[in-house]
């Protein structure tokens, strides 16, 4: 997303079109109902995982970072942690260890809510891209995200609360998106993932700090799991430079209210059919709306227009 590439900018890695596939916007897709808006000022960029870890890897290094690879992380002491079976000592450690935290739980920082748990499927296809937006396919029990990744491959992306989710039924719920694939080959093997929104009381204890996943998540419906991830990482160095890991907390808590209202909405919609045909309605009656809410979630708007987008909304969904 737009707000994910300023973020790793600011971080000094450097996201370009030529990395993978430009994207203008948002489309969403419900049946017979379509809407879409462009992001405000610039364009996301579709790239695969793999390019971004090499691009993480090698800033780090240029920072002096010291990777340890296939080195277990087996446990916290008071003044480090034990690393490939020894201790190694440090000022400070940081668990950024995803969604399953071992250091989370080590640290005794367990969420204190979590919503519901979903499912998901991802496969690359070797397949030209049909389209210049990031798509959203709602269907009845799940959502397909399709993303261009370049002039010959696509990912596509499903959610559900179903633990058994697979593609071939999955695509009976949308034929449209069955008919683009159709005997498009895959170009990687298909993965699984788990996704959740989960909000921790406290994300530090000691010299200890959560950062990312393992400091709570939102739903992977949002897109924002990385941006989130790496504005924590700005907060958690600036917090480090000066000693205070409080100054930390208060940054997290408020990095992390827009995305998890955002998450809160949409997964209303996905629960609730009658709500999201009634939303996209509105949506597709009013384009220039839709362009405003994509910019209040790419925080690329101030409180009172936030405020005005929202009664507009409010507005349409009543008179519609």
């Amino acid at each position: 997303m737009p707000h994910t590439i300023a973020a790793l900018r600011e971080l000094g890695i450097e996201i370009h079109p030529r990395d993978g596939r430009s994207f203008r916007g948002l489309r969403f897709l419900d049946g017979g109902t379509q809407v879409e808006a462009n992001f405000p000022e610039t364009t996301g960029v579709g790239v695969r995982r793999t390019v971004l870890h090499r691009k993480m890897v090698e800033r780090a290094q240029e920072c002096g970072v010291k990777l340890l690879w296939n080195t277990p992380v087996s446990g916290l002491t008071p003044n480090g942690a034990i690393v490939g079976g020894k201790v190694m000592s440090a000022k400070w450690v940081i668990g950024a260890d995803g969604i399953h935290s071992r250091v989370r739980r080590w640290s005794g920082l367990e969420p204190v809510s979590q919503q519901e748990a979903r499912f998901a499927r991802r496969r690359h296809y070797r397949a030209g891209s049909w389209t210049d937006c990031v798509e959203i396919h709602w269907g009845g029990r799940m959502q397909a995200y399709v993303t261009p990744l370049g002039s010959e491959e696509t990912c596509v992306v499903l959610v559900s609360t179903e633990p058994r989710i697979c593609f071939a039924e999955a695509m009976r719920e949308f034929p449209g998106l069955a008919s683009r694939l159709a005997g498009a080959e895959l170009s990687s093997p298909e993965r699984g993932g788990f996704t959740s929104t989960r909000r921790l009381s406290r994300v530090y204890r000691g010299n200890v700090a959560l950062t990312g996943d393992a400091s709570g998540s939102v739903d992977a419906i949002t897109g924002e799991g990385l941006c989130l991830s790496f504005c924590q990482a700005m907060a958690l160095a600036d917090a480090l430079e000066i000693g205070n890991l409080e100054s930390y907390q208060t940054a997290h808590n408020h990095l992390a209210r827009r995305p998890n209202f955002m998450s809160r909405m949409l997964l209303l919609l996905g629960r609730n059919v009658r709500l999201r045909q009634r939303t996209l309605n509105v949506l597709a009656s009013d384009p220039g709306l839709f362009a405003r809410l994509l910019a209040v979630h790419g925080e690329k708007t101030s409180s009172l227009g936030l405020t005005s987008t929202s009664l507009r909304f409010g507005y349409q969904f009543l008179a519609i």
